[in-house]
């Protein structure tokens, strides 16, 4: 990407369109389009396709979704495959009408099927049943980096996708009923310890294997692939390393200072049982995540602590 390029990344202020602008302006990207969801809602055409023949990117970054963990994705079913079907079907097309020279479409480890052979590689893709709890998200995820197959098939365009595993880190969502598993143990741990309780519950048995994502580490990784990389086939994006939900919880609980006990609530869904994903197409290209979970999480807190006042209004 020339440096004076024009750059729309869509959901900027999000985890990952954020962590996005910020690796754009530290190697020197100054001519960025940002637009809130406030000044322009994805999810109607004719906003979408006026703003695209409007600004008319050279390059786009497509961040913008409706996200969130279990217990969001699986009482808001409805909503996240709407709004996601939405998003990526009026972004993608609108860049094709206006010629955009290449888009980067985010799609998310959980479009997997549920017991995919471990690590997953991404002709794993459609060859079995999704996790129920997330369904409506994955569906809508599948359907996006399908459109940018192929409208690269159909039309020529240098449309590329790539799957990052769970993410976390600046900016992230900290709200205890919507948010993903770190970030929502951080807080509930941080707010344990300023209480003194005595113990504090995380969901599920501990037993599910996850991995993490620093994102900016994705950030790097997403502009290595938009220099380096074209192609129909969608790019897997993780760390290549796994950790089960208790080392998790047991890592974030040293990091905040929590001296209590944590108690395993096994009446609550675990989710997918194991997902790791298989880099290997990206490493082959060469690129590789740098920074550890332990850094990561401590990264994380250190913004945390700076932002914690404003996030109790979440």
């Amino acid at each position: 990407m020339e440096t004076n390029a024009k750059i729309y990344v869509a959901g900027h202020n999000g985890l990952v369109g954020s962590a996005i602008v910020r690796a754009l302006k530290d190697r020197g990207y100054t001519n960025l389009i940002l637009k809130s969801s406030k000044e322009l809602d994805l999810c109607r055409q004719a906003d979408v396709e006026a703003f695209f023949e409007t600004t008319k990117p050279d390059y786009v970054f497509l961040a913008a979704a409706k996200v969130g963990g279990i217990h969001a994705n699986n009482t808001y079913r409805a909503s996240f495959l709407y709004d996601n079907l939405m998003i990526e079907a009026n972004v993608i097309h609108g860049a094709y009408k206006v010629g955009v020279k290449k888009l980067l479409f985010l799609g998310s480890s959980c479009i997997y099927p549920k017991l995919a052979p471990q690590p997953m590689r991404e002709e794993h893709l459609l060859t079995g049943a999704l996790e129920p709890t997330n369904e409506p998200y994955a569906i809508a995820k599948i359907a996006g980096l399908k459109l940018c197959e192929n409208y690269c098939r159909q039309y020529g365009v240098d449309f590329i996708s790539a799957m990052p595993t769970n993410l976390y880190g600046i900016n992230d969502n900290f709200d205890l009923a919507n948010s993903h598993v770190l970030p929502a143990l951080m807080r509930k741990f941080h707010e344990a310890k300023l209480a003194n309780q005595p113990s504090a519950e995380v969901w599920g048995s501990g037993s599910p294997l996850r991995e993490f994502l620093y994102v900016d580490d994705l950030a790097d990784g997403l502009l290595f692939l938009m220099d380096n990389y074209s192609g129909t086939e969608f790019v897997n994006i993780g760390s290549s390393k796994e950790v089960s939900i208790k080392e998790l919880a047991l890592t974030i609980k040293e990091v905040v200072g929590y001296e209590g006990e944590i108690v395993f609530d096994s009446s609550k869904p675990d989710g997918t049982p194991r997902k790791l994903m298989d880099p290997a197409k990206l490493t082959a290209l060469g690129w590789q995540a740098q920074t550890s979970l332990k850094d990561g999480i401590a990264k994380t807190y250190d913004w945390f602590l700076l932002h914690y006042e404003s996030l109790r209004g979440v």
